[in-house]
Protein backbone atom coordinates (compact mmCIF):
# COMPACT_ATOMS: atom_id res chain seq x y z
CA UNK A 1 0.00 0.00 0.00
CA UNK A 2 0.72 3.70 -0.53
CA UNK A 3 2.28 5.82 2.72
CA UNK A 4 1.15 9.37 3.22
CA UNK A 5 3.69 11.17 4.68
CA UNK A 6 4.86 14.46 5.78
CA UNK A 7 7.91 15.85 3.29
CA UNK A 8 9.53 19.62 2.55
CA UNK A 9 8.61 20.92 -0.88
CA UNK A 10 10.02 22.77 -3.15
CA UNK A 11 7.39 24.10 -5.46
CA UNK A 12 8.70 27.39 -7.75
CA UNK A 13 12.30 28.83 -8.08
CA UNK A 14 12.94 30.74 -5.26
CA UNK A 15 9.84 30.15 -3.21
CA UNK A 16 10.04 29.34 0.44
CA UNK A 17 9.41 25.57 0.55
CA UNK A 18 6.92 24.17 2.00
CA UNK A 19 6.14 21.13 4.97
CA UNK A 20 3.27 18.57 2.99
CA UNK A 21 1.95 15.34 2.81
CA UNK A 22 2.96 13.01 -0.16
CA UNK A 23 2.82 10.06 -1.65
CA UNK A 24 5.60 7.20 -0.91
CA UNK A 25 4.47 3.92 -2.86
CA UNK A 26 5.87 0.24 -0.95
CA UNK A 27 9.23 -0.61 -2.69
CA UNK A 28 9.18 -2.43 -6.21
CA UNK A 29 12.09 -4.73 -7.54
CA UNK A 30 15.40 -3.11 -6.80
CA UNK A 31 14.10 -0.57 -4.36
CA UNK A 32 13.76 0.06 -0.36
CA UNK A 33 11.30 2.31 1.60
CA UNK A 34 13.72 4.05 4.25
CA UNK A 35 12.37 5.79 7.61
CA UNK A 36 14.26 8.60 7.81
CA UNK A 37 15.37 9.23 11.07
CA UNK A 38 17.85 12.22 10.43
CA UNK A 39 18.65 14.39 7.58
CA UNK A 40 21.51 17.24 7.05
CA UNK A 41 20.85 20.75 5.16
CA UNK A 42 23.08 20.86 2.51
CA UNK A 43 23.90 23.95 0.15
CA UNK A 44 22.78 21.48 -2.66
CA UNK A 45 19.30 21.45 -1.27
CA UNK A 46 19.16 25.54 -1.30
CA UNK A 47 20.55 25.43 -4.91
CA UNK A 48 17.64 22.82 -5.84
CA UNK A 49 15.12 25.35 -4.49
CA UNK A 50 16.85 28.53 -6.38
CA UNK A 51 16.40 26.42 -9.35
CA UNK A 52 20.35 25.97 -9.75
CA UNK A 53 20.56 22.63 -10.43
CA UNK A 54 17.05 22.02 -13.19
CA UNK A 55 13.81 23.24 -13.63
CA UNK A 56 12.33 20.24 -12.36
CA UNK A 57 9.99 21.17 -9.83
CA UNK A 58 8.06 20.48 -7.52
CA UNK A 59 11.23 19.09 -5.80
CA UNK A 60 11.05 16.65 -2.38
CA UNK A 61 14.64 18.01 -0.86
CA UNK A 62 16.69 16.17 1.57
CA UNK A 63 19.71 13.77 0.85
CA UNK A 64 22.07 13.69 3.81
CA UNK A 65 20.33 10.97 5.70
CA UNK A 66 20.22 8.23 7.77
CA UNK A 67 17.75 5.78 8.70
CA UNK A 68 15.97 2.80 8.91
CA UNK A 69 14.99 0.09 6.15
CA UNK A 70 11.27 -0.75 6.54
CA UNK A 71 10.76 -2.80 3.47
CA UNK A 72 12.57 -3.80 0.40
CA UNK A 73 11.31 -5.11 -3.19
CA UNK A 74 12.16 -7.95 -5.06
CA UNK A 75 15.60 -9.23 -5.84
CA UNK A 76 16.81 -6.79 -3.07
CA UNK A 77 19.82 -8.80 -1.27
CA UNK A 78 21.91 -5.97 -0.25
CA UNK A 79 19.38 -4.52 2.80
CA UNK A 80 16.85 -6.34 5.09
CA UNK A 81 14.18 -4.75 7.09
CA UNK A 82 15.25 -3.02 10.19
CA UNK A 83 18.92 -2.22 8.52
CA UNK A 84 20.52 1.16 9.91
CA UNK A 85 21.50 2.67 6.43
CA UNK A 86 22.89 5.95 5.20
CA UNK A 87 21.81 7.11 1.77
CA UNK A 88 23.91 7.70 -0.81
CA UNK A 89 23.39 9.24 -4.21
CA UNK A 90 26.07 6.87 -6.14
CA UNK A 91 24.66 3.93 -6.15
CA UNK A 92 26.79 1.95 -8.55
CA UNK A 93 25.34 -0.22 -11.26
CA UNK A 94 28.47 -2.93 -11.78
CA UNK A 95 28.89 -3.04 -15.44
CA UNK A 96 29.78 0.10 -16.84
CA UNK A 97 33.32 0.75 -18.13
CA UNK A 98 33.90 2.40 -15.19
CA UNK A 99 32.88 -0.49 -13.11
CA UNK A 100 34.43 -3.09 -14.88
CA UNK A 101 38.01 -1.34 -14.71
CA UNK A 102 37.53 -1.47 -10.95
CA UNK A 103 36.94 2.15 -10.53
CA UNK A 104 33.28 2.25 -9.64
CA UNK A 105 33.41 5.59 -7.63
CA UNK A 106 33.75 6.78 -11.17
CA UNK A 107 30.34 5.11 -12.09
CA UNK A 108 28.45 6.21 -15.26
CA UNK A 109 25.32 4.88 -14.95
CA UNK A 110 24.73 5.27 -11.03
CA UNK A 111 20.52 4.52 -10.48
CA UNK A 112 18.03 5.79 -8.21
CA UNK A 113 13.81 4.05 -7.57
CA UNK A 114 11.72 3.42 -10.53
CA UNK A 115 8.70 4.49 -8.85
CA UNK A 116 7.89 7.98 -8.29
CA UNK A 117 6.89 9.55 -5.16
CA UNK A 118 3.85 12.09 -5.71
CA UNK A 119 1.91 14.83 -4.74
CA UNK A 120 -1.48 14.05 -3.08
CA UNK A 121 -3.17 14.80 -6.64
CA UNK A 122 -0.64 12.37 -8.13
CA UNK A 123 2.21 15.10 -9.46
CA UNK A 124 5.31 13.36 -9.69
CA UNK A 125 8.12 14.73 -7.01
CA UNK A 126 11.53 15.19 -8.45
CA UNK A 127 13.67 13.89 -5.40
CA UNK A 128 16.61 15.50 -4.52
CA UNK A 129 19.81 13.64 -6.36
CA UNK A 130 17.69 10.64 -6.17
CA UNK A 131 16.57 10.66 -2.56
CA UNK A 132 14.67 13.68 -1.33
CA UNK A 133 14.95 12.21 2.48
CA UNK A 134 13.40 15.60 4.19
CA UNK A 135 10.38 13.53 4.54
CA UNK A 136 9.48 10.68 6.89
CA UNK A 137 9.54 8.40 4.62
CA UNK A 138 11.89 8.20 1.14
CA UNK A 139 11.76 5.20 -1.66
CA UNK A 140 15.19 4.85 -2.99
CA UNK A 141 17.18 2.15 -4.92
CA UNK A 142 18.36 -0.61 -2.56
CA UNK A 143 21.72 -0.02 -3.83
CA UNK A 144 21.68 4.12 -2.52
CA UNK A 145 21.23 1.97 1.20
CA UNK A 146 24.14 1.72 3.10
CA UNK A 147 24.43 -0.38 6.03
CA UNK A 148 26.38 0.57 9.03
CA UNK A 149 26.81 -0.02 12.85
CA UNK A 150 23.13 1.01 14.13
CA UNK A 151 24.86 2.28 17.34
CA UNK A 152 26.01 5.69 15.24
CA UNK A 153 23.89 8.74 15.86
CA UNK A 154 22.14 9.18 12.98
CA UNK A 155 22.62 13.03 13.38
CA UNK A 156 26.08 12.53 12.41
CA UNK A 157 25.76 9.11 10.43
CA UNK A 158 23.56 10.83 7.52
CA UNK A 159 26.17 13.41 6.80
CA UNK A 160 28.39 11.20 5.55
CA UNK A 161 25.60 11.29 2.66
CA UNK A 162 27.18 14.01 1.13
CA UNK A 163 29.08 17.02 2.69
CA UNK A 164 31.51 14.95 4.96
CA UNK A 165 31.97 12.32 2.56
CA UNK A 166 32.97 14.99 -0.13
CA UNK A 167 35.47 16.80 1.82
CA UNK A 168 36.91 13.99 3.51
CA UNK A 169 37.01 11.85 0.11
CA UNK A 170 38.79 15.18 -1.34
CA UNK A 171 41.89 15.19 0.65
CA UNK A 172 42.14 10.88 1.32
CA UNK A 173 41.08 10.12 -2.18
CA UNK A 174 41.34 12.56 -4.50
CA UNK A 175 44.49 14.11 -3.41
CA UNK A 176 46.08 11.23 -2.02
CA UNK A 177 47.20 13.11 1.32
CA UNK A 178 49.78 10.88 3.57
CA UNK A 179 52.09 10.69 6.58
CA UNK A 180 54.03 13.58 6.56
CA UNK A 181 52.56 15.49 3.72
CA UNK A 182 51.29 19.36 4.04
CA UNK A 183 48.36 20.21 3.23
CA UNK A 184 46.03 23.48 2.26
CA UNK A 185 42.45 23.59 2.56
CA UNK A 186 40.59 27.10 1.02
CA UNK A 187 36.91 27.53 2.31
CA UNK A 188 36.35 25.60 5.79
CA UNK A 189 32.54 25.50 5.63
CA UNK A 190 31.36 21.59 6.23
CA UNK A 191 33.40 20.24 2.91
CA UNK A 192 36.59 21.79 3.65
CA UNK A 193 36.28 20.94 7.23
CA UNK A 194 35.54 17.64 6.56
CA UNK A 195 38.92 17.39 4.59
CA UNK A 196 40.84 19.39 6.96
CA UNK A 197 39.59 16.42 9.44
CA UNK A 198 40.71 13.48 6.66
CA UNK A 199 43.91 15.35 6.16
CA UNK A 200 44.20 14.89 9.67
CA UNK A 201 43.31 11.21 10.20
CA UNK A 202 45.82 10.52 6.87
CA UNK A 203 48.50 11.81 9.33
CA UNK A 204 49.36 14.89 7.17
CA UNK A 205 52.31 16.99 9.22
CA UNK A 206 50.62 20.29 7.95
CA UNK A 207 47.44 21.41 7.55
CA UNK A 208 46.50 24.86 6.53
CA UNK A 209 43.25 26.00 6.81
CA UNK A 210 42.35 29.19 4.77
CA UNK A 211 39.15 30.97 4.67
CA UNK A 212 37.62 34.59 5.30
CA UNK A 213 35.77 34.23 8.40
CA UNK A 214 38.00 33.88 11.51
CA UNK A 215 35.28 31.93 13.53
CA UNK A 216 35.54 28.71 10.81
CA UNK A 217 39.46 29.36 11.03
CA UNK A 218 39.25 28.86 14.53
CA UNK A 219 36.84 25.81 14.36
CA UNK A 220 39.24 24.25 11.82
CA UNK A 221 42.08 24.42 14.44
CA UNK A 222 39.96 22.54 16.58
CA UNK A 223 39.48 19.87 13.84
CA UNK A 224 43.16 19.17 13.59
CA UNK A 225 44.93 22.66 11.66
CA UNK A 226 48.03 23.53 12.47
CA UNK A 227 48.10 27.08 10.83
CA UNK A 228 45.27 28.86 9.51
CA UNK A 229 45.55 31.56 6.85
CA UNK A 230 43.05 34.94 6.78
CA UNK A 231 42.46 35.14 3.41
CA UNK A 232 40.73 38.93 3.53
CA UNK A 233 44.26 39.68 5.44
CA UNK A 234 46.33 37.95 3.50
CA UNK A 235 48.43 36.90 0.33
CA UNK A 236 47.51 33.34 0.23
CA UNK A 237 49.49 31.75 -2.08
CA UNK A 238 52.87 33.86 -0.22
CA UNK A 239 51.41 33.00 3.32
CA UNK A 240 50.98 29.02 2.19
CA UNK A 241 54.43 29.05 0.39
CA UNK A 242 56.03 30.50 3.87
CA UNK A 243 54.22 27.98 6.06
CA UNK A 244 55.71 25.31 3.78
CA UNK A 245 59.44 26.24 3.57
CA UNK A 246 59.01 27.93 0.44
CA UNK A 247 57.64 25.48 -1.58
CA UNK A 248 53.75 25.41 -1.22
CA UNK A 249 51.66 22.46 0.11
CA UNK A 250 51.67 18.87 -1.61
CA UNK A 251 47.95 19.14 -1.88
CA UNK A 252 45.48 22.23 -1.77
CA UNK A 253 41.85 21.64 -1.80
CA UNK A 254 39.86 24.14 -3.21
CA UNK A 255 36.29 24.24 -1.52
CA UNK A 256 35.16 26.65 -2.38
CA UNK A 257 35.14 26.46 -6.63
CA UNK A 258 35.31 29.92 -7.51
CA UNK A 259 37.99 31.37 -9.98
CA UNK A 260 40.03 33.15 -7.70
CA UNK A 261 39.95 30.35 -5.35
CA UNK A 262 41.14 28.32 -7.75
CA UNK A 263 44.33 29.90 -8.87
CA UNK A 264 44.93 30.41 -5.26
CA UNK A 265 44.94 26.31 -5.29
CA UNK A 266 46.92 26.22 -7.86
CA UNK A 267 49.48 28.29 -7.33
CA UNK A 268 49.95 27.97 -3.71
CA UNK A 269 50.58 23.83 -4.35
CA UNK A 270 54.33 22.36 -4.63
CA UNK A 271 55.90 21.48 -7.96
CA UNK A 272 54.72 18.26 -8.24
CA UNK A 273 51.96 18.87 -6.13
CA UNK A 274 48.29 18.52 -6.26
CA UNK A 275 45.23 20.50 -6.49
CA UNK A 276 41.69 18.64 -5.90
CA UNK A 277 38.66 20.89 -7.01
CA UNK A 278 35.57 19.85 -4.87
CA UNK A 279 33.84 23.15 -4.38
CA UNK A 280 31.10 23.34 -7.41
CA UNK A 281 31.70 26.01 -9.54
CA UNK A 282 28.55 28.72 -10.66
CA UNK A 283 27.50 28.07 -13.97
CA UNK A 284 29.35 30.11 -16.28
CA UNK A 285 32.62 30.50 -13.87
CA UNK A 286 35.98 30.15 -16.17
CA UNK A 287 39.33 30.29 -15.08
CA UNK A 288 42.66 31.30 -17.16
CA UNK A 289 46.00 29.89 -16.84
CA UNK A 290 49.36 30.66 -18.39
CA UNK A 291 49.53 26.95 -19.97
CA UNK A 292 53.42 26.80 -19.67
CA UNK A 293 53.02 27.09 -15.63
CA UNK A 294 50.35 24.25 -16.28
CA UNK A 295 52.78 22.27 -18.00
CA UNK A 296 55.90 23.88 -15.80
CA UNK A 297 54.71 22.86 -12.30
CA UNK A 298 54.16 19.39 -12.92
CA UNK A 299 51.67 17.50 -10.42
CA UNK A 300 48.26 17.17 -10.93
CA UNK A 301 44.82 19.26 -10.93
CA UNK A 302 41.99 16.66 -10.28
CA UNK A 303 37.92 17.57 -9.64
CA UNK A 304 36.68 15.44 -6.83
CA UNK A 305 32.88 14.47 -7.16
CA UNK A 306 31.52 12.90 -4.11
CA UNK A 307 34.91 12.61 -2.75
CA UNK A 308 35.82 9.75 -5.08
CA UNK A 309 33.93 7.25 -2.59
CA UNK A 310 32.51 3.89 -2.69
CA UNK A 311 29.90 3.87 -0.16
CA UNK A 312 30.20 0.02 0.61
CA UNK A 313 33.79 1.03 1.36
CA UNK A 314 33.75 3.97 2.68
CA UNK A 315 30.56 3.87 5.37
CA UNK A 316 31.27 1.74 7.33
CA UNK A 317 34.61 2.09 7.59
CA UNK A 318 34.02 5.93 8.46
CA UNK A 319 31.41 4.89 10.83
CA UNK A 320 33.85 2.57 12.62
CA UNK A 321 36.49 5.24 13.04
CA UNK A 322 33.37 7.82 14.58
CA UNK A 323 32.53 5.16 16.90
CA UNK A 324 36.35 4.54 17.94
CA UNK A 325 36.35 8.44 18.52
CA UNK A 326 38.85 8.80 16.17
CA UNK A 327 36.65 10.58 13.37
CA UNK A 328 34.16 13.44 15.40
CA UNK A 329 30.97 13.33 12.93
CA UNK A 330 29.40 15.27 15.61
CA UNK A 331 31.55 17.84 15.68
CA UNK A 332 29.72 18.79 12.41
CA UNK A 333 26.37 18.92 13.90
CA UNK A 334 25.69 22.56 14.63
CA UNK A 335 21.97 22.50 15.67
CA UNK A 336 19.21 19.90 15.39
CA UNK A 337 15.70 20.88 13.80
CA UNK A 338 12.31 19.85 12.61
CA UNK A 339 11.00 19.14 9.30
CA UNK A 340 8.79 22.16 9.83
CA UNK A 341 12.22 24.73 10.18
CA UNK A 342 14.12 23.99 6.95
CA UNK A 343 13.05 27.30 5.54
CA UNK A 344 14.57 28.81 8.76
CA UNK A 345 17.47 26.90 8.43
CA UNK A 346 18.43 27.71 4.16
CA UNK A 347 18.22 31.42 6.22
CA UNK A 348 20.81 30.75 8.73
CA UNK A 349 22.71 29.19 6.42
CA UNK A 350 23.28 32.19 4.37
CA UNK A 351 23.77 34.50 7.53
CA UNK A 352 25.17 32.09 10.31
CA UNK A 353 28.41 30.89 11.25
CA UNK A 354 27.02 26.48 10.97
CA UNK A 355 28.48 23.60 9.93
CA UNK A 356 25.43 21.72 9.50
CA UNK A 357 21.61 22.05 11.18
CA UNK A 358 20.15 18.53 10.99
CA UNK A 359 16.83 18.02 10.46
CA UNK A 360 15.35 14.82 13.33
CA UNK A 361 12.24 13.12 11.47
CA UNK A 362 12.20 10.09 14.57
Amino acid sequence: MAHQVRAVIAREKSAPVALETIVVPDPGPGEALVKVEACGVCHTDLHYREGGISDGFPFLLGHEAAGRVEAVGAGVTEVAPGDFVILNWRAVCGQCRACRKGRPWYCFATHNATQPMTLLDGTPLAPALGIGAFAEKTLVAAGQCTKVDPAAAATAAGLLGCGVMAGFGAAVHTGGVGRGDSVAVIGCGGVGMAAVAGARLAGAAAIIAVDIDQRKLDRALAMGATHTVDAAASDVVARVRQLTGGFGADVVVDAVGRPETFRQAFYARDLAGVVVLVGVPAPGASVELPLLDVFGRGGAVKSSWYGDCLPSRDFPALIDLYLQGRFDLDAFVSETIGLADVEKAFDTMRHADVLRSVVVTA
